[in-house]
């Protein structure tokens, strides 16, 4: 096995991660039984094994209550920051709910376990979707555009307290958070903040993708939803001199077997076992946040049943098939912008260690040969499985 430094040595490479499970339930919402476990010695085990074959990112989840199979969860930061005690390279992206979550507490928690863990820690800051789980823990729930400007705010500070010049405050007077001279110390060590990730497909979240966000998460979609979404991100940060700034994360669910029939077989497993009352549940929570954006196209708005079978339509990025299959998919991800893969798997006392092995090499060869920058060559030889 090729040493994981070695691996990634390329400064062009495309990133991996993964979804870490600190929430109970797998990564899929099916009564198929999924080895994978949510207490933290299994976790333990899943992240110091990603990053020995590759990895380099992992994301916890947020969850307040149970909910669409999920009936326990491990809070994230705190989650986050055991997982980084375990490990010596891989960088752990905390999730981040404004509303139960202040900017101030944020700032200085992240600052504070950036320094433990020497600039190992980032954050993904989530709107927020699930409007009962506001309600169960007391808190305010906001329509669409007022929840994306909380988050657009909430990043902006959490920017301005991470980079005030040492010695001086920061001040800012918004309509959610207010800030006289704050002054943070110590500052994190990552540099020039740790990163900041968010997500969505309404209009409001590619506004914040293209002003203060680092990264941009995108669910699992079609090729020309791909190449649009990416496009409209950049063009807006043009407005902030950020096109070639912010970056492009995509969701992807991973089954890579011997042949492509037995992943599909796997899929089609996944998907008629699915917990149907959960995925209904979880449907008209999401459906009905995603149609409550201004252009009716939030996160999920045109999701079918069997997508909505893996949380963020992981189905959809295809990555299913033969590991040569999964690795040709891959490069042609990155050829349309896409810089970093987020992965989740049915079994990761299995696949994690087996993605790293067997695929991520394969995408390092490919790279190697130059693939992954045509975009047009890479779409005339694998984009017909991305067509609607």
């Amino acid at each position: 096995m090729v040493d994981a430094s070695t691996l990634n040595s390329d400064p062009h490479r495309l990133l991996f991660a993964y979804w870490v499970p600190n929430v109970s339930g797998g990564l899929v919402v099916s009564k198929i039984p999924q080895n994978t476990g949510w207490d933290l010695k299994s976790n333990v085990r899943y992240a110091r094994t990603a990053e020995s074959v590759g990895f380099e990112y992992a994301l916890t989840q947020i969850r307040f209550t149970a909910s669409y199979s999920a009936a326990s969860q491990h809070e994230s930061v705190s989650f986050s920051q055991a997982l980084l005690h375990h490990t010596e390279k891989l960088k752990v992206i905390a999730a981040i709910l404004p509303g139960p979550w202040n900017p101030a507490v944020v700032a200085k928690q992240v600052a504070s376990i950036d320094n433990y863990t020497d600039g190992r820690i980032a954050v993904n800051i989530v709107s927020g979707w699930n409007k009962s789980e506001f309600h169960a823990i007391g808190e305010w729930w906001l329509d669409h555009a007022e929840r994306y400007r909380r988050s657009y705010e909430f990043m902006k500070c959490l920017r301005g307290i991470w980079t005030a010049p040492e010695g001086e405050g920061f001040t800012f007077a918004g309509d959610f958070y207010r800030f006289r001279n704050y002054k943070l110390s110590p500052k994190p060590i990552a540099s020039p903040h740790p990163e900041i990730f968010q997500g969505g497909n309404s209009d409001d979240a590619k506004n914040n993708g293209a002003e203060v966000s680092d990264w941009y998460f995108m669910n699992g979609m079609d090729l020309e939803g791909f190449r649009t979404q990416i496009a409209d991100v950049k063009e807006r940060a043009k407005k902030f001199g950020r096109e070639n700034v912010v970056k492009f994360a995509v969701n992807a669910f991973v089954i890579v077997r011997d042949t492509e029939e037995e992943a599909i077989r796997t899929l089609q497993e996944i998907q008629g076992k699915a917990d149907v009352e959960a995925v209904e549940a979880f449907k008209r929570e999401v459906q009905n946040a995603g149609a409550s954006s201004s252009n009716k196209q939030g996160m999920w708005a045109t999701s079918a049943f069997k997508d909505l079978v893996q949380y963020n339509d992981g189905f959809k990025t295809k990555l299913i098939g033969t590991k040569e299959q999964v690795a040709e998919r891959i490069v042609l991800l990155k050829s349309l912008g896409v810089n970093l893969v987020l992965t989740g798997f049915l079994d990761y006392e299995e696949e994690v260690e087996a993605f790293g092995k067997n695929v991520i090499p394969l995408v390092r060869e490919l790279e190697k040969q130059g693939r992954g920058k045509d975009e047009a060559f890479e779409i005339e030889r694998t984009g017909d499985v991305y067509r609607k």
